[in-house]
């Protein structure tokens, strides 16, 4: 997010950041998004989460900079806990004119970040056999990155209000249940074929192959405040798509999206102290208990960012969260 340096409030001059960042030695870019006040910030391809580590560091420093240099901040969240995203600029590209003329205020509604993770396939197939034997753990990603919790100057009453905002936009949370990689091909492009989706960038489910990088995108986390979480939320994500690749492709079960919906929407609402179902489906467990078995001791799995902002916002205000996320954002 980019934020007026005085009021903290968002600030619509992403675009002069991104100009200002070409030519600077970046170990990655700095991109736009829909609204002019966010800011995207890519890294190269990382062949391990220290090496995403220092990339992310550098790019957020740099950023920083460039901001500090114009009377701005730069602050990473799931949500900005104050402005109103109806009232933000969209940016001025014509993909973005055309996505707004389309979702009409679902999309004036999205004024939320997340945490993008690409972890390369060997192939199409892998990809497949990972998408669906990830898919059941994103829930407990989304309870460890919960980051979310104001929106538009309000409380929600959710650890990841990001998660509901984004289940507005068509083509959200998880995707159909496929038997193979073929068919979501031929999904996605049959939607391109009739004119509703141009290709499979236009699907926001929380996780989808991507051709173009050979990748598997996991687009579930909140954007994380400490560079600390988001780099042990990419060095999780990369361990279990390694992890199910080692083991038996999951038996095709339609049935099981709606366990996936129930848990995702108890995730968004109760971050770590939700109760899920397994990902087994044979039984339930508290998202601390299964976080911790994915995470181990990289992350806290007692409490989330979304629970410090309460904190702090409960007890000195608003203000006070946003500058508490524009100092911790390079902590």
């Amino acid at each position: 997010m980019v934020l007026d340096a005085e009021t903290l409030l968002l600030a619509p001059r992403a675009p002069e950041l991104i100009a200002a960042a070409k030519g600077a030695g970046l170990p990655g870019t700095l991109k736009g998004e829909l609204f002019a006040s966010a800011l995207e910030l890519n890294t190269e391809i990382c062949g391990s989460p220290n090496e995403a580590a220092a990339a992310l560091l550098e790019l957020r420093a740099g950023a920083a900079r460039l901001a500090d240099e114009r009377g701005l901040r730069v602050g990473a969240a799931g949500s900005h806990p104050i402005s109103r995203p109806e009232a933000q600029d969209i940016a001025d590209e014509a993909r973005y004119a055309e996505f707004v003329a389309y979702a009409g205020v679902s999309a004036r509604r999205q004024g939320v970040s997340g945490l993008h993770v690409h972890v390369g396939m060997p192939s199409a197939e892998a990809c497949f056999h990972a998408l669906e034997g990830v898919l059941p753990w994103l829930p407990v990603v989304l309870a460890l990155s919960a980051n979310s919790p104001y929106f538009a100057g309000e409380e929600t009453g959710m650890q990841s209000n990001r998660a509901e905002v984004l289940a507005q936009l068509p083509r959200s949370g998880a995707p159909p249940a496929f038997t193979s990689y073929a068919d979501w091909e031929a999904f996605v492009e049959r939607f391109a074929r009739l004119g509703i989706g141009a290709d499979y960038t236009r699907f926001w489910w929380d996780i989808r192959p991507h051709p173009k990088f050979g990748t598997l995108e996991i687009r579930m986390p909140d954007q994380p405040t400490a560079l600390g979480v988001t780099i042990g939320l990419v060095a999780v994500v990369r361990e279990l798509c390694e992890a199910v690749l080692d083991q038996p492709a999951p038996a095709y079960d339609p049935a099981a999206r709606g366990l996936y919906q129930q848990n995702r929407w108890a995730a968004a609402r109760f971050g770590l102290v939700a109760e899920l179902f397994h990902p087994d489906g044979e039984h339930t467990a508290r998202a601390s208990e299964l976080a911790a078995e994915l995470a181990g001791n990289r992350l806290d799995t007692s409490r989330t960012e979304a629970d410090r902002q309460l904190e702090v916002g409960r007890k000195s205000g608003l203000e006070a969260v946003c500058a508490d996320l524009v100092e911790r954002t390079l902590g």
